[in-house]
Order: structure tokens, then C-alpha cells, then sequence
């Protein structure tokens, strides 16, 4: 099979979709990998690199989308991209369609076979693809949150973790899956007071085994929300619903009712936030202010750790790339359910039904799908 990885060109995203040990992996099972010029440059990965591991260089993102089988990235296809899609052209990426409706139907329009990264699964229920970029922004979301916090950049002037005589900071994390535990060791980390609220009762005795007395855990409640949220200094949005937009669970009057200078990390953004005031923002312009609190809402919170990101990325998606590679698509998706889960769009069909249901498009089963 002929692989292709463009260089990335959204906002500040230097993550790549395939490093040389992963290029390496594909040539010595006889594929063949082409790499757009200067893709890994923003990590210290050069063309050189690339071509030892095997790979052909070529100058354009065009060459790559009119020549390769499967392209395989980080970050959803931005527009024009999604025009230089083709039908029978695997796309292997992170596509977040529950809450871009123009994303879904250009997608559907080009008839390619799209894999979500995000909603491939694994014998544990959890999304294997997901969980290495989830650890990076949950470990990301408090040292942006504490940045925030500070004076300068319009926040309180509350330091995360206080000092002797002066009490820590309140952070309240919503959702306790991979982002908010992550989240949760970091601001315990930083000496902060941590409350961590999810809808799981198995869940927070989970998290309450874990941590002990060291976090408080609260079930999720409207009543909860309302009282307890206006008093944090830092609120840190870690909810995920799979492959569907995240619920609102902080609205607008919340927000009113918060401290100014306090602090909103939105990490649910991806799936179109799980704040009533969020909207996505860039690194080149992370936050802005509603109602005196500042919302930090960045679309692609990993893409500032990029290096870091890109190998823990490459090193859960390779066995994957290899699977589609090696057998075909249909194949690789037919003998393994986990993958079948990452298929959102096959040839202009919806194949996730939560996309579906978010854009009120027919579904079709992705089994039933791959039969035509």
C-alpha cells in the first residue's frame, strides 16, 4: 500500500502522523510511505530522518492527496484538504464530526473511507487512540489553568498550590475519565484542593481509591454544579461522550456567578465544549473573557507539547496502521470490531451513529456499509 502524511497546517500544529520508527515499520513489511517536506520539522525531525527510515519526500500536500491510499494524520482535514480527498482514499486521523457539520459533509461529499481515531475501542472500553492525546491535555489543562490564574494574564493572582499561611487554590475537575485524572494527579501535584465530579459512582470510588484523602469527590447534580462550581478558581471541562458533542453542563448563569479572574479549561472543545460560553480557540490566541471569568479553549491543547504528543500518538496508532496497511480496509475492518468502531464516514454513508444523530443524517452501519 502507498501511505501518505502531509505536513500539518492548522493553527500552531506541529504534531505529525507518522514518525521515521513507524515509516520504518511500513517499509520493511514492503509499503511504501511518502512524506510531505518539512512535516516533522516542527519537532526537530528532518527530511533526512525520514528518508533513512525509508520514506520518499515530496514537496507537496497535493502529491500526497492525489497519489496515496491511505493518508494518515493528526488533526482533522481542514478545508481544502477535504477537497483534495478522493473516493477508494482511506483518511486515518482525528475527525471530532459531532460538532462540524461542514467537516461531515465534506467528507461525505468525497466519498472517502474516514477513521476517527477518537472512537476506536479496545477490549477494556476505552479509546486507545484517544487516551495517549487525552493524558497530554489533562496533564496540560492545569499548568495552562495555573498561567491563567495569574494577574498578568487576567486572571485572580491565585498561585495553584498558596504558600504557608495562605490557602491553595480551588480546582474543580468535571469528569473523572483519562483527561480528568490526569488532571487531577497534576493540580495534587501543585498542592491544589481538588474536587473531581463525575455521573460514575463506580468511578469516584475508583478515583477515591486512588487518591484517597488527598481529592474530594461529589456525584453529578445540577444542585451540585450550581453550588459548588461558582466558588472554584479553576474549572477544568473533561468530559467525553464518544464520538458525540459533550453535554453543557456549565451554563451561562454558572459562569456569571464565578469569581472574576477565575478560570475555565475546556478540554471537552473537540466535541464542541462542555461550558454554554466555551467557543474554540487557537495557541496563537488560547483565551478570552465572558462575565470577568477567563475561558482557555484551545482546539488542540496537545499540539503545544507537539514532540511529546507525536511520539505517545505513534506509538498507539501504529498497530493500526499496520492492520489497514497490511490487509486492505475492508478487511482490517471487517475481522476487527475496535477498528470497525473508528469508521464515521464510507463512501458519502454516516457509519457513527452519534455523528449521525448530532447532524440528523441516516445511518448506516458500518457493516453494512462496507457490503457495496
Amino acid at each position: 500500500m502507498l501511505i501518505g502524511t502531509p505536513k500539518e497546517i492548522k493553527n500552531h500544529e506541529y504534531r505529525v502522523g507518522m514518525v521515521p520508527s513507524s515509516v520504518r515499520e511500513l517499509v520493511s513489511l514492503g509499503h511504501d510511505v511518502m512524506i510531505e517536506t518539512q512535516a516533522g520539522h516542527g519537532i526537530g525531525i528532518s527530511d533526512e530522518t525520514y528518508e533513512t527510515a525509508g520514506a520518499a519526500i515530496v514537496g507537496t500536500a497535493q502529491e500526497i492527496f492525489d497519489r496515496a491510499e491511505m493518508i494518515v494524520k493528526v488533526k482533522e482535514p481542514q478545508p481544502n484538504e477535504c477537497k483534495m480527498l478522493k473516493k477508494n482514499q482511506v483518511l486515518f486521523t482525528y475527525l471530532h464530526l459531532a460538532p462540524d457539520p461542514d467537516q461531515t459533509q465534506a467528507l461525505i461529499q468525497s466519498g472517502c473511507t474516514a477513521i476517527a481515531y477518537e472512537t476506536v475501542t479496545d477490549n477494556f472500553g476505552g479509546l486507545p487512540l484517544l487516551s495517549p492525546m487525552s493524558e497530554v491535555a489533562g496533564r496540560m489543562s492545569i499548568q495552562a489553568g495555573a498561567h491563567c490564574l495569574e494577574k498578568a494574564q487576567g486572571g485572580r493572582g491565585v498561585l495553584l498550590g498558596g504558600v504557608p499561611g495562605v490557602t491553595s487554590a480551588k480546582v474543580i475537575v468535571i469528569g473523572g475519565g483519562v483527561v480528568g485524572t490526569n488532571a487531577v494527579r497534576m493540580a495534587m501535584g501543585m498542592e491544589a484542593r481538588v474536587t473531581v465530579i463525575d455521573k460514575s459512582l463506580q468511578r469516584l470510588k475508583e478515583l477515591d481509591l486512588q487518591f484517597g484523602s488527598k481529592i474530594n469527590t461529589m456525584y453529578s447534580t445540577k444542585d451540585a454544579f450550581e453550588r459548588y462550581l461558582p466558588e472554584a478558581d479553576l474549572i477544568i471541562g473533561a468530559v467525553l461522550i464518544p464520538g458525540a458533542a459533550a453535554p453543557k453542563l456549565v451554563t451561562r448563569e454558572i459562569v456569571k456567578n464565578m469569581h472574576a479572574g477565575s478560570v475555565i479549561v475546556d478540554v471537552a472543545i473537540d466535541q464542541g465544549g462542555c461550558t454554554e460560553t466555551s467557543h474554540p480557540t487557537t495557541h496563537t490566541d488560547p483565551t478570552y473573557v465572558v462575565d470577568g471569568v477567563v475561558h482557555y479553549c484551545v482546539a488542540n491543547m496537545p499540539g503545544g507539547v507537539a514532540r511529546t504528543a507525536t511520539f505517545a500518538l505513534n506509538n498507539a496508532t501504529l498497530p493500526f496502521i499496520l492492520q489497514l496497511a497490511e490487509k486492505g480496509y475492508k478487511k482490517a475492518l471487517l475481522e476487527n470490531h475496535h477498528l470497525l468502531h473508528g469508521l464515521n464516514i464510507h463512501h458519502g454513508m454516516v457509519t457513527y451513529k452519534a455523528v449521525a444523530d448530532a447532524m440528523n443524517l441516516n445511518y448506516i452501519p458500518a457493516e453494512k456499509a462496507l457490503e457495496g
